[in-house]
């Protein structure tokens, strides 16, 4: 027995001429936007408005007339069946999330309701989207997403509209960064490319260059191991508590193990950008730094701004090293580099602040930092440095900012090491001096007068 087909449903001559002549707005203007969400609010059978992170909302209108509402915000953090179907990594999702967008909200207004509206709004819709992201947002989208609740819908719009089904939700919602609670309310995942490929692309190891900047504006974030915090959070544990009592919810070897875990992953700006990394820690990562248990929400807590002003302040840098060089020695092993790279640079967005670092350039050990002082430059910064520094046989390379008589000197009578210089012309006698010594020359006693380079006795 064949079973009855649905009938296809021809729209009628007015019907088409609204499809036909329907056009799409978004809205920017704050009276747009309130009515926007208080027919949201009012329609919708959600009842809420609430966009999170980036977002847009669109209108499509005929003559004047709203007929369907949509918008678009953040992705959704991680969803198993998405992550599956881009193949991504989970670093490359916390770094390239914002090429994905959801589509929150999706409702045709009463008695606006005739065939193929839904479909034909939800195409000029992604039509435009990338474009208007990049234009508000500052950069593209390359895929969309959205849940549709299979007690109230079938996502027949979704699926005549070129969309993938990938599978049901786990039925929790998100309502912390790190904290998700059930609503036994599984819903159907879809999904679409706006993008040829845009999947490969977003697991390649390197994104399009129009797509850079998604991964340029993300915010560091921490991914080492709860386990592997607590063994370096142990190592700092001989760091001297110097902050009042009040302060102890966070102590100072997990503040300062935070900071150290910060600058691996690339933050460099300060207490603002430490506190921003800080909340990209899970719970399991919090505890394991040492942090305690807010007594009201029962979550660990997350230290702010201030803590790390504090921090920074007042840490003893000479202890702090020492520590670090404890724990790189077990991780690594002894230094038995023969070559030591000593080298200054500038740290970017620091106010001119300089560092002199000490490297194996075997092994890539660190060896030892100290800041330039003010209204000095590198040179007596590099010369500290390698007094704290074991050079017994081993080879020092500076560049030619430190080509100097003290610096050598050290080198070899003080701390019993070599050294290799460069040698420019902004120091013309040292360079000429050099010029005429590799000039050349014969070789006495028994080299021909006239050729140095004929072999001795010809």
């Amino acid at each position: 027995m064949v079973k009855d087909k649905s009938k296809f449903c021809r729209p009628t001559a007015s019907e088409q001429e609204v499809l036909n002549a329907v056009q799409i707005h978004l809205l920017t203007k704050k009276s747009d936007l309130e009515r926007f969400d208080a027919l949201i609010v009012e329609h919708h059978y959600l009842r809420s408005a609430t966009l999170v992170g980036e977002h847009l909302r669109y209108v499509a209108v005929y003559r004047g007339r709203w007929l369907a509402l949509a918008s678009f915000s953040a992705a959704a953090y991680n969803l198993r069946y998405r992550e599956q179907f881009i193949g991504w990594t989970c670093e490359q999702r916390r770094r390239r999330l914002a090429l994905v967008a959801n589509q929150s909200r999706f409702l045709v207004l009463p008695d606006c309701h005739c065939p193929n509206l839904p479909s034909r709004t939800l195409s000029l819709l992604l039509s435009r989207l990338s474009e208007d992201w990049q234009q508000r947002w500052g950069h593209p989208v390359a895929l969309v997403e959205t849940f549709v609740d299979p007690e109230y819908f079938r996502g027949t719009t979704y699926k005549v509209s070129g969309w993938s089904e990938l599978g049901p939700t786990s039925g929790y919602g998100r309502c912390a960064p790190d904290f998700y609670q059930a609503h036994d309310r599984p819903k159907q995942l879809w999904v679409k490319e706006l993008v040829k490929g845009a999947c490969q692309k977003l697991r390649a190891q390197s994104l399009p260059p129009a797509w850079v900047v998604v991964e340029q504006q993300s915010i560091p974030g921490c991914s080492t191991k709860a386990k592997e915090i607590k063994t370096f959070h142990d190592e700092l544990k001989a760091l001297p508590e110097f902050r009042r009592r009040q302060s102890l919810g966070y102590p100072i070897a997990g503040v300062v193990a935070l900071m150290v875990l910060a600058s691996f992953c690339g933050v460099i700006r300060g207490q603002r950008d430490l506190a921003a990394f800080a909340r990209t820690c899970s719970q399991g990562q919090l505890r394991a730094l040492g942090f305690r248990l807010d007594r009201r929400t029962k979550r660990v807590r997350c230290p702010k701004e201030t803590v790390f002003f504090r921090v920074l302040q007042q840490l003893d840098d000479d202890l702090l090293e020492k520590l670090l060089w404890q724990w790189q020695e077990k991780l690594l092993g002894p230094v038995q580099d023969g070559l030591i790279a000593i080298d200054g640079k500038t740290l970017r967005h620091a106010r001119g602040i300089q560092l002199v670092s000490s490297v194996g350039a075997q092994s890539g050990h660190w060896l030892g930092t100290l800041a330039v002082a003010d209204k000095s430059n590198e040179i007596p910064a590099a010369q500290r440095l390698l007094d704290r520094q074991d050079l017994e046989g081993k080879l020092v390379v500076m560049d030619a900012l430190h080509t100097q008589e003290v610096t050598a000197q050290k080198i070899v009578f003080e701390r019993g090491g070599d050294y290799v210089f460069t040698v420019k012309k902004n120091q013309p006698m040292l360079y000429q001096s050099v010029e005429q010594k590799l000039q050349p020359q014969r070789f006495s006693p028994s080299a021909h007068a006239a050729d140095p380079d004929v072999a001795t006795g010809t």
